[in-house]
């Protein structure tokens, strides 16, 4: 049972992935192929993965601590992956 976290990731994931999908059916400005589903539900569900799998090694009380890296670090791979702040890799 302690496992099933893993597949709320999974379920979450999707979910957030629904956004852009029926966003991408009224509007031209969200432009998304197959490929960027696939690595946006890629980055998503490694993110929250190795998150639990982190925090279930330290106290709960470094779990907002945790929480907080993961998400900045999920923020900037995403950007950077969009539009590329650093690199050339979303030109």
């Amino acid at each position: 049972m302690r496992n099933s976290i893993f597949i709320r990731i999974a379920l979450a994931t999707g979910l957030i992935l629904l956004i852009p999908l029926f966003a991408s059916q009224f509007t031209s400005e969200v432009n998304w192929d197959k490929t960027d589903f696939i690595v946006m539900g890629f980055l998503l569900y490694s993110t929250g993965s190795l998150f639990v799998l982190v925090a279930r090694r330290f106290p709960r009380r470094r779990r907002v601590v945790i929480g907080t890296m993961f998400a900045a670090a999920l923020l900037y791979v995403w950007a950077e992956l969009a539009v590329g702040i650093f690199t050339n890799l979303g030109s």
